[in-house]
């Protein structure tokens, strides 16, 4: 997909949204730089648009600059492809490794701490697979392949597909088989399947809140194997709007919006969906 066609693709898609009146908490602080204009394409993961967080960033972003935001939510694996091929302005995504490998070659001009959330094994109340009392992640995930209980796996290169082979490849056992059901689907979407078929997978904490009439639960969480850390990557390469992405890794890491993450979900679920992670 061109540059061009993703401009397209995005602005028949979406609708513009509401400025002034739809501006979160912090709206009316001191917003990017004024030099930054026109238009600028946002690559993110589809946690960051099921969870609702980009409802509330967006708006507030664009309400104090001039600068228009057109948001493609895919897989970070996707999201770092079109910065690669400079067919993204910015990329807010969480697959660290892989970040990692873009800025190393010579892809990205900045990359910042954003966030965090984290992942959560989750599946049906019975808990036939018995994982909830496993020690971690790794050894809830031996109990699901042992048990040959479904598993939905997103199976799209996002971060959080690179988390689950992460946690499988420490488990010695290499997932196949009629059990192991690969959506090649967004994270609300592979949420909803696995709910239909009773199935174990795993979600973002954050995208699994915000999946309305699911049956599953949380049965697994905590420790450094289901952290989920979100970094912003302004993209280095020719033709990009660099001001505008400049000006939003400086606006998201900035103590007001900041202020604004940490505050995003607690009205509704009684507990923040992200933790800030900027520096200083």
């Amino acid at each position: 997909m061109t540059r061009g066609a993703v401009i397209l693709t995005v602005a028949l898609a979406t609708f513009v949204l509401a400025l002034a009146s739809c501006g979160g908490d912090d709206a009316g602080e001191p917003g990017p730089a004024a030099s930054a204009k026109g238009t600028m394409i946002l690559a993110t993961t589809t946690s960051t648009r099921d969870s609702g967080l980009l409802d509330v960033l967006v708006p507030d972003f664009e309400h104090g600059s001039e600068c228009q935001v057109k948001t493609v939510a895919v897989g970070s694996g996707d999201a770092l492809t079109l910065g690669e091929r400079g067919d993204a302005d910015v990329l807010l995504v969480h697959s660290p490794a892989a970040e990692e490998e873009f800025m190393q070659a010579g892809h990205g001009a900045s990359r910042v701490a954003v966030m965090h959330n984290d992942f959560v094994l989750v599946g049906p109340p019975a808990d036939p697979a018995r994982i909830a009392d496993a020690a971690d992640a790794p050894a809830a995930m031996r109990r699901i392949a042992r048990a040959r209980e479904p598993f939905a796996s997103r199976a799209d290169e996002s971060g959080t597909n690179v988390k689950e082979l992460d946690i499988w490849e420490k488990t010695g056992i290499r997932p196949r088989g009629a059990w192991y059901i690969e959506t090649g689907q967004g994270m609300g979407e592979t949420l909803t399947i696995a709910d239909q078929k009773r199935a174990y997978t795993l979600s973002d904490r954050g995208t699994f809140l915000a999946t309305k009439n699911l049956d599953a639960k949380v049965l697994v969480e905590g420790g450094a194997d289901l952290r989920n850390p979100y970094h912003v990557i302004a993209v280095r390469h020719d033709g990009t709007n660099a001001a505008c992405a400049k000006a939003f890794s400086a606006w998201i890491s900035s103590p007001p919006t900041q202020r604004t993450i940490s505050r995003f979900g607690v009205a509704e679920y009684g507990e923040p969906l992200f933790f800030p992670d900027a520096p200083g």
